[in-house]
């Protein structure tokens, strides 16, 4: 979301529209947006937070007439881009600023746009739909065999709480995933992230025999 304002000197902020006001507030209206999003009863609740807050002025010495807030929106079952983005904008709506391109605020989706090694560009809307197939489909029964087979007891079926790049291959390609790794969940992208050796060597072990059996 980006926050437009009007810059003027510092000694006079009441001349200028300092853009870090409505954006910081807007900040808050997120983090209890957070706390109402929907549940799925597997999945669990979606959730939005910032990742980032950005603003410019053109110096120090002026109020800041741009300012830009990442939102990390990360959805459930049941929920789309387009409702996503309507909660947002409801809820910085709320704050009392403006939506629109020629009003306050600017709501976006984010493009991916890159240039590969051969020189072909590609590109794509930052929108990835949430997923999930039945416990019963091969793909989950191999893991569950190959599992079983190689440590002698049941794994637990579940659903990881962090997002993988499955929300491409299944979201939108349809093409079945199934999510077995090392370590613990709770320390991704924790300062105190770590994986124990064996968990890798265990991990490999089942990557080799689950592609055997399949």
């Amino acid at each position: 979301a980006t926050f437009y304002g009007v810059s003027s000197h510092g000694s006079a902020p009441e001349r200028g529209k300092n853009a870090i006001y409505p954006a910081a507030k807007a900040c808050l209206a997120i983090e209890a947006l957070h706390q109402k999003l929907a549940t799925d009863p597997f999945l669990g609740k979606g959730s939005a937070t910032i990742t980032e807050f950005v603003s410019g002025s053109p110096s120090l010495c002026a109020v800041a007439d741009y300012a830009k807030i990442h939102i990390d929106r990360r959805l459930t079952w049941g929920e789309t881009m387009e409702s996503a983005v309507a909660e947002i904008e409801a809820a910085i709506e709320e704050t009392g600023a403006e939506i629109g391109s020629d009003r306050d605020v600017l709501v976006t989706v984010l493009t991916y746009d890159e240039v590969s090694y051969t020189g072909m560009r590609y590109s794509m809307d930052k929108y990835y739909p949430t997923w999930k197939i039945p416990e019963d489909h091969p793909a989950i029964q191999t893991g569950v065999a190959a599992h079983r087979e190689l440590f002698g007891e049941d794994p637990r079926v579940d659903k990881w709480t962090f997002s993988t790049n499955a929300v491409t291959i299944t979201g939108l390609y349809n093409i079945p995933t199934v999510g077995y790794g090392p370590g613990d969940e709770v320390y991704a992208h924790a300062p105190n992230e770590k994986v124990p050796v064996d968990d890798l060597v265990k991990a490999a072990a089942f990557y080799a025999l689950y592609a055997y059996r399949f």
